[in-house]
């Protein structure tokens, strides 16, 4: 559940809209119980959106958190 968190409380350092879709299933970026619902583990693809005046910032922000920093969290041996 934490990097749940992190990525709401990045998100709603914004203003933008944030939208986080996880193939079918599309949810609030700025809401833990919709983050939670995409139960996105390691390794699960997600589309994140945002619309609004900061919306390059929130993306730059949320993609450096997932793809580049895994959440401060050790990467999974496979």
């Amino acid at each position: 559940m934490r990097p749940a968190m992190q990525f709401v409380d990045i998100a709603n350092r914004f203003d933008s809209e944030i939208n986080v879709s996880n193939g079918d299933t599309n949810v609030d970026g700025k809401s833990i119980m919709n983050i939670s619902m995409l139960a996105a583990t390691c390794g699960t693809k997600l589309k994140i959106r945002a619309k609004g005046p900061d919306a390059q910032e929130a993306i730059k922000a949320l993609r450096e958190l997932v793809e580049e920093k895994h959440f401060n969290e050790p990467t999974p041996k496979r």
